[in-house]
């Protein structure tokens, strides 16, 4: 049994094999895009932070070299400490240095070293020895260290003087790259970036446009535009930046993956966290009431995770979580799974929701207001009996948990006595008077008797893990 989703294993051969959200078809139109594109461009990878950017392009790298490109990935979030982005963007090109190409990669050395944004060159060799070796540092000194001495004083006093040097490290740049990738331009990768310091995912774009964007080279940025954009207005302290105007500065292209189909990942998480040992336990199955379970908490996580769009992450996080409560319920217990996956949903995405409904502050009509307020609209009819089953079922168990002086009657006679009505109003249910809702609490109607009688302290309490586990 899993309780946590590790990375997937990204296979060499065939990397999207493993793939469950079918996003090779999109790594095809991108290599496609980058092979008949070969001078460069920044290609934006835009998706929301948990929808599986990191795994994609991962697993597109591997497709790229399978295809014969030279590829760089740099996690820009654990490098993010780092003092200056020239120097580690620069050590992340040594990847592609061989024997043939390294007088190329030293000239880039060399041009690079007085555009350092360190002005001490103790400082500027410490840092190229750490990430490309202290041989190569030393040579480097050794050849340059009047060029940058006397550069740096030049860049403070001559600005033309310091964009013929810019030049020049394109030049070298342009050159090595050309050697080392043939005719096809090499892929470099920088992902995490919205996760990054604002000023050094800043910085780091100022780079690459200004110094980086030569022939040849392709970047690709997996990002969440929105949170990059958050962090640009971080850094000029200001709300009034437009940020989505300011990034298309730097980048040429976006490409927004397609969300992925949600019926597909359920059953994955499903599969993957092993949720059968429990619902299909052959002890469990005995009881005809409890046959229906796997389906019902299939149906229902699939259903709320595509109408509340959960990122991937989320949906990650609710199925370890249920697998995890599952441990303390016996092979008999009730489970009852829409509402189970709700009461999760709610203790993640609404806390306060949650422990109010825990802590029994809630009357039946302030708790089925809270709760509506997080149910989906336009739902098909068979999504409506799910959820209207669901709704009476936290109702009813909540009631049944609460102290005998809080009990509230569910329903009453109507006017005419011959009928029952609800005691609270739903506007989740758009029947008139309610009357689909009252269909599941009129407790007339003959639904099995032992499930009526639940609590829903006898859910929560698992959910929170407070009782003993017991493997299944």
């Amino acid at each position: 049994m899993k309780i946590r989703h590790t990375d997937i294993e990204i296979n060499a051969v065939n990397p999207f094999q493993n793939c469950r959200l079918e996003r090779k078809p999109y790594a095809v139109v991108l290599t496609d895009l980058v092979k008949n594109f070969k001078e460069g461009f920044v290609l934006a990878i835009d998706s929301e932070w948990g929808t599986g950017k990191t795994t994609f392009v991962k697993m597109w790298e591997q497709h790229l070299e399978n295809n014969e490109f030279k590829t760089l990935y740099f996690n820009a979030w654990e490098n993010d400490l780092e003092n200056d982005v020239l120097v580690t963007l620069i050590s992340e090109l040594k990847e592609l240095s061989s024997n043939r190409t390294e007088k190329a990669f030293k000239n880039v050395l060399s041009k690079a070293a007085p555009l350092a944004k360190s002005l001490a060159l103790g400082l500027f060799k410490t840092q190229v020895e750490k990430y490309v070796g202290n041989e190569l540092a030393k040579e480097l000194l050794n050849q340059t260290s009047s060029t940058i001495a006397d550069s740096l004083q030049v860049q403070i006093d001559n600005y033309t003087e310091r964009k013929n040097g810019i030049k020049e490290f394109q030049k070298s740049l342009e050159k090595f790259v050309s050697s080392t990738s043939g005719d096809k331009p090499v892929v470099f990768i920088i992902d995490e970036l919205d996760r990054c310091r604002p000023n050094y995912a800043v910085e780091l774009l100022e780079k690459i446009k200004h110094l980086f964007c030569v022939p040849g080279i392709v970047f690709v940025l997996s990002i969440d535009k929105i949170q990059l954009g958050n962090a640009i207005r971080g850094v000029y302290g200001s709300d009034l930046i437009d940020a989505t105007e300011y990034l298309r500065r730097f980048i040429d292209i976006e490409y927004s993956l397609p969300e992925p189909d949600i019926k597909i990942f359920t059953k994955y998480m499903y599969n993957y966290f092993g949720f059968d040992e429990f619902f299909s336990e052959q002890q469990r199955l005995r009881y005809d009431e409890l046959k229906r379970d796997k389906s019902n908490f299939i149906d229902f996580a699939t259903s709320l995770f595509t109408h509340e769009r959960l990122t991937l992450r989320v949906q990650e996080k609710i199925f370890a979580q249920a697998r995890l409560a599952l441990t303390q319920f016996s092979a008999n217990d009730y489970v009852v799974p829409s509402l189970f996956i709700l009461l999760i949903y709610i203790k993640l995405k609404q806390n306060s929701i949650y422990n109010n409904l825990k802590n029994d502050r809630y009357s039946l009509q302030e708790l089925i207001n809270q709760v509506e307020t997080i149910l989906p609209d336009n739902l098909s009819d068979d999504d409506k009996h799910m959820y209207l089953y669901t709704l009476s079922m936290l109702l009813r168990s909540y009631n049944n948990s609460r102290e005998y002086s809080n009990k509230e009657k569910l329903t009453v006679p109507d006017e005419s006595n011959t009928k029952q009505r609800l005691t609270f109003t739903s506007k989740f249910d758009k029947s008139e008077n309610n009357e689909r809702l009252l269909s599941f609490l009129d407790s007339s109607r003959g639904y099995h008797s032992s499930m009526h009688d639940l609590g829903i302290k006898h859910l929560l309490k698992k959910i929170d893990i407070t009782e003993t586990i017991v493997m299944n």
